[in-house]
């Protein structure tokens, strides 16, 4: 229930802090700071990714190369809109599997990454929530100066 919590406030806060702002606030980098942009699809890209590790799959091809193009804005740019409905569905979709793992699984050992590193269901899952809401609050905060400055 925390993990789905957090991930559920961080759902809200994207979508009262970012949906509103130009392409150029979206794509700025203040002080060389990471862009609301690539803080959204990162968010998508993510949770994506550590979901696949703690259904004990490893990451195709099309993953790897969506990880590759997180920071692209695109030509056109991605908008505002676009990125914050593919967060709110990568969160409608991460709670599912929350909602849908059985607790018998969470101990189960995943294996992460081409390193193979070890963890766990339960530890993948905790994991995909505070690193989204980590992000979360750089987009904040980098919507907040970019309103400020441009």
């Amino acid at each position: 229930m925390p993990a789905a919590h957090c991930l559920l406030q961080c759902r809200e806060e994207i979508a009262a802090t970012a949906s509103d702002l130009s392409a150029e606030q979206l794509w700025a980098k203040p002080g060389g700071a990471a862009s609301v942009g690539f803080h959204l699809r990162h968010i998508v890209g993510s949770l994506d990714r550590l979901l696949t590790y703690a259904r004990g799959a490893q990451l195709d091809g099309e993953q790897r190369r969506a990880l590759a193009a997180e920071g692209a804005r695109g030509d056109p740019p991605a908008a505002a809109a676009e990125l914050v409905a593919g967060v709110e569905a990568a969160i409608d979709g991460a709670v599912a599997t929350l909602r849908a793992t059985p607790e018998s699984d969470l101990l189960l050992p995943r294996s992460v990454g081409r390193a193979a590193l070890p963890s766990n269901v339960l530890g993948l899952l905790f994991h995909a929530a505070e690193h989204t809401h980590r992000h979360t609050g750089q987009i904040v905060t980098t919507a907040k100066i970019v309103r400020a400055s441009l």
